[in-house]
């Protein structure tokens, strides 16, 4: 039975799009489209807007990132549009690491921890 203390976005049997607890939220980002690095960054980056949207936050409230590059040579690609992409000041504690991810078509993928209004 579902704990009514955890609220969960989009819910399937595998996982839920976001899961909210005492006003933190966890989720994780894959790109929906792109091809490229840079297009695949970017996709993540709007839905990661979106998702944070929907649990009543934004990017100035992000806590934490955990970034998985399967290729830690594109760490310098992805530094520039994720500093292009947070509010200045609002950087949140992050570690950067290489990993295989489910596709090998993934460049990219990132698990967050953000602060919600509610």
């Amino acid at each position: 039975m579902p704990n009514p203390d955890i609220q969960r976005l989009n819910p399937t049997p595998l996982w839920s799009d976001a899961v909210v607890f005492n006003r933190i939220a966890c989720f994780v980002e894959v790109p929906e489209s792109g091809g490229t690095f840079a297009e695949q960054t970017h996709a993540l980056l709007a839905q990661a807007e979106r998702t944070l949207a929907a649990i009543g936050s934004d990017k100035s409230r992000l806590m934490m990132a955990t970034i998985y590059l399967p290729d830690l040579d594109r760490r310098a690609e992805f530094n520039a549009i994720w500093g292009a992409w947070l509010p200045a000041g609002s950087a949140p504690a992050r570690a950067c690491i290489r990993a295989e991810l489910a596709s090998p078509d993934l460049q990219v993928e990132i698990a967050f921890t953000a602060a919600t209004g509610a």
